[in-house]
């Protein structure tokens, strides 16, 4: 299994820094990072520092989308990277949320998600596309990034197959994870696509302590902000068509508020129960953690991708390097 951190452009760029280079030194192979560019920093240039600062880590958004900005601006920002890093960019995309919502637009349509995934490996492979009806090149773009397709509706993970190098899932529940790669594997087998070929990413926070209690509250928002997702398929789809275990938690959900969005000790995460926070993120000591992290890798889980924003990130960072990335590097 590979390890990851998703890092959120809210704290100092010299910490954005300092941790990205602490995680390298770790073991961690990706860094990624929010692209939430009204309620945080914007990404890019400190995607270039994540870069310039590192020598092996692979660096990437988690996630944008193909709305906030135009496709040929995410095409040429990426290429560019690519070639400042030496080949180490990975695109992490998806429909758009809070990105897109504060501003209070709605994400993009999984179609839409599709033919930009399409659009950006043609821009990044210098092949010429047809963007909004002009013939556009960029002839100096020769190696596209890897594309990693965030979803959770049976429709964008059947998508995702189809056209997808990874699949980012944003939770750490073997059971939702197994449910949601049947239909990424159904699109990659009609694509005529090797399923065994997709990366599959579990996003989620930890908190290494005996302290349940604590390391709850560390990480309760984590599962209101999957809610927003969640409330999106369930106006998408029938009932039967979801499982309980996604869908139930958000029955009692209030107004989110996006301006504290994954923030501990927000608001927005009244509703959500002690169960939901157990399945959905990585808790208690590193024996625990060792334990979950097998039974994701079983589903079929080839990174394991750290939200690293609960508080105390370079002692959750030293955590794994002693008692946890050992047994699976």
């Amino acid at each position: 299994m590979h390890f990851g951190i998703t890092l959120k452009p809210d704290i100092s760029v010299e910490r954005i820094l300092g941790l990205t280079r602490q995680a390298e030194g770790a073991g961690f192979e990706y860094g990624w990072i929010f692209d939430s560019h009204v309620l945080w920093m914007e990404p890019y240039p400190l995607m270039t520092l994540m870069a310039a600062n590192t020598k092996r880590m692979r660096i990437g958004t988690c996630v944008t989308n193909p709305a906030t900005r135009d496709l040929t601006v995410t095409a040429s920002l990426f290429a560019t990277l690519n070639l400042i890093s030496g080949g180490r960019m990975e695109l992490g995309i998806g429909r758009g949320d809070s990105s897109r919502r504060v501003m209070g637009k709605k994400p993009v349509t999984w179609s839409q998600l599709e033919h930009a995934v399409k659009e950006f490996r043609d821009l990044t492979s210098g092949k010429e596309v047809l963007h909004d009806g002009q013939p556009t090149r960029l002839t100096w773009a020769k190696a596209p990034p890897r594309v990693w397709v965030a979803g959770y509706g049976p429709k964008v993970l059947h998508m995702a197959g189809r056209v997808a190098d990874g699949i980012i899932l944003q939770f750490a529940d073997p059971a939702l994870i197994d449910w949601c790669l049947g239909f990424v594997k159904e699109g990659a087998r009609a694509a005529g696509r090797d399923p065994a070929r997709i990366e599959v990413m579990s996003a989620a926070p930890v908190w290494v302590s005996d302290d349940a209690t604590l390391a709850r509250e560390r990480v309760r928002w984590f599962p209101a902000l999957v809610s927003n997702h969640v409330m999106d398929l369930i106006r998408q789809y029938k009932p039967e068509d979801l499982p309980p275990a996604l869908t139930s938690y958000v029955q009692d959900r209030g107004h989110y508020d996006y301006q504290h969005h994954c923030e501990v000790g927000s608001d927005n995460a009244d509703f959500v129960s002690d169960e939901v926070i157990d399945r959905f993120c990585l808790l208690g000591p590193a024996k625990d953690h060792r334990k979950k992290l097998r039974e994701l890798q079983r589903v079929g889980v080839t990174q394991f991708n750290i939200y690293l924003m609960c508080g105390d990130e370079e002692h959750t960072l030293v955590d794994y390097q002693r008692d946890v990335l050992p047994e699976f590097l």
